[in-house]
């Protein structure tokens, strides 16, 4: 790829920060991802996008998680336009939302019932209030750390939030069932869930996998106190495992919220829950205008059944994988010691002794210019539209990272 020339991008900037402020919002503003990278985009196809000045890249980001098909899957495209095609907007949902929970509870053997929202936030929240409703306590314990939304009650933002927003939240550390039972304690008889992340994808850190040990027994924990187990399946959802991220741990929440990879880019969440807390669910008011729109749940319907035939975890694991060796290799020709962590299909890579992240940042940039999408310190995600040659496509960008950062 030729030297990026961000004509384009960068008038729709100047236009941008007159009429929204700050010109981006939240993750997807640009200013914070290392100098080059674009803030608009003109289209997408499978693993590809192309960027409003012409540029082309291998997409290692599936916007940030939502695309696990790969972009425009004709067969989740063609759903999508049959059900817009008779209405998706209308005075209540559409016969396809039943038949999406009867999809859900039929892959998922934790879930009983379901619920549809729009974004992850509106899925946690929805937990954490039925969670209240079901057990009448108000004390919900969550990982420090972790994202769970953005709404004042979990936000990773203080700007704006007050302390009552937070009162009835208690912390505890990922991983470590000591701290759990130190924070059930403070809460005392006022525990109502506690809520955890399919495994530990903080920002700007290695990622962590829960054991088998701390998944087993934060669910006996839950048990013994009456509270509800909560997981926050919304970024690893239907990637790790099509039955639930820690269905292979042998455990099964109460509540596990969902989003991102549910319709494969089209705006949907979902809460699926246990019989138990059936009547709670029902009782709540949970509510959105969109919420009923049909045309994401038919997207979502296909995209779950595509995933099924195609094996879709498995095949992302094996190209996250041979991206992952790949890195590996190239770490080693260029002498540049680097750090893998979390499941082959939503990797990160973090340099050694880059502590400001200089290297990474200097590592995507020059990959971008030579036609890969990387993130310097989140974790990436892999698509089934990624195949061997997309993958050695973005081997042949990140050498020109390596090359970068190489005595640095």
């Amino acid at each position: 790829m030729a030297e990026r020339l961000n004509s384009a991008d960068t008038a729709l900037r100047a236009r941008a920060a007159r009429v929204i402020p700050g010109g981006m919002w939240g993750h997807l503003n640009a200013a914070n991802l290392p100098e080059g990278y674009p803030q608009f985009f003109r289209r997408a196809e499978g693993c590809r996008l192309w960027d409003v000045d012409g540029n082309q890249v291998v997409d290692f980001m599936c916007s940030w998680g939502p695309i696990v098909l790969g972009h425009h899957h004709p067969a989740v495209d063609a759903a999508a336009r049959r059900q817009a095609a008779l209405g998706s907007t209308m005075n209540g949902p559409a016969e396809v939302m039943v038949e999406l929970a009867e999809q859900l509870t039929a892959m998922l053997p934790a879930a009983d019932w379901c619920l549809f929202e729009k974004n992850g936030t509106d899925a946690t929240t929805a937990c954490v209030t039925i969670a209240r409703a079901g057990t009448g306590r108000r004390k919900v314990l969550a990982a420090r750390g972790s994202y769970h939304g953005a709404a004042p009650w979990c936000s990773p933002s203080l700007v704006g939030v007050t302390a009552e927003d937070r009162a009835h939240i208690i912390h505890y550390d990922y991983g470590d069932l000591a701290s759990v039972a130190a924070a059930m304690a403070e809460a005392g008889d006022d525990l109502a869930g506690v809520l955890v992340a399919a495994f530990r994808h903080d920002m700007a850190r290695e990622l962590e996998m829960p054991t088998r040990a701390f998944a087993q027994g934060l669910r006996a924990l839950c048990d013994a106190r009456g509270a509800a187990l909560i997981l926050d399946d919304v970024r690893a959802g239907f990637r790790l495992h099509l039955g639930g991220s820690w269905e292979a741990y042998g455990v099964r929440p109460d509540f596990s919220a969902w989003s991102k990879a549910i319709a494969n880019g089209y705006a949907l969440s979902a809460v699926t829950g246990a019989e138990k807390w059936r009547d709670a669910a029902s009782r709540v008011f949970t509510t959105g205008s969109f919420w009923a729109e049909a045309t994401s749940m038919a997207a979502a319907l296909a995209t779950l059944r595509e995933l099924q035939r195609v094996d879709g975890p498995a095949l992302m694991q094996a190209m996250g994988e041979r991206l992952r060796t790949g890195l590996s290799m190239l770490a080693a020709r260029y002498d540049v010691p680097v750090r893998h962590s979390g499941p082959a299909q939503m990797p990160l890579m973090l340099f050694e002794g880059d502590a400001d992240f200089r290297r990474g940042n200097a590592f995507c940039a020059a990959a971008l210019r030579a036609g890969a999408y990387f993130h310097p310190k989140h974790n990436m995600f892999l698509s089934c539209a990624h195949g061997a040659a997309d993958i050695d496509r973005g081997l042949e960008a990140a050498e020109a990272g390596f090359r970068a950062v190489s005595g640095m």
